[in-house]
């Protein structure tokens, strides 16, 4: 079966595709972490405000009690802080694993 690409041949240097590999596999790792954490982060914001919102009421914030303070605005605040640090933490890995590869391949 005859195809308009070359077939590629097989990769002569081993080290390099342990190199790349390796890369591969800590940038994935870097990213369930980073994922992980803002996840908890989330869970932590979302549900433990509720869950301890009798003791969250006895602090204040801007004369309001924190409970009430964390449904109403902070809950959202943090979501969209979330997704900033995400996309930062993000743009950071996919940019080291980017120099990473550069530097498996030369």
């Amino acid at each position: 079966m005859q195809t308009d690409r070359p077939e590629s041949p097989a990769d002569p240097d081993p080290a390099r595709r342990k190199r790349l590999l390796a890369a591969r596999a800590a940038h994935w790792e870097r990213t369930r972490r980073v994922t992980f954490v803002l996840l908890a982060l989330w869970l932590a914001t979302g549900f433990c405000t509720v869950f301890f919102a009798r003791e969250l009421s006895t602090l204040s914030l801007f004369d309001w009690p924190l409970s009430f303070y964390m449904a109403a605005q902070g809950a959202s605040l943090i979501y969209l802080a979330i997704i900033g640090v995400y996309a930062l933490l993000m743009r950071r890995l996919d940019r080291r694993f980017a120099r990473e590869l550069r530097e498996g391949a030369a």
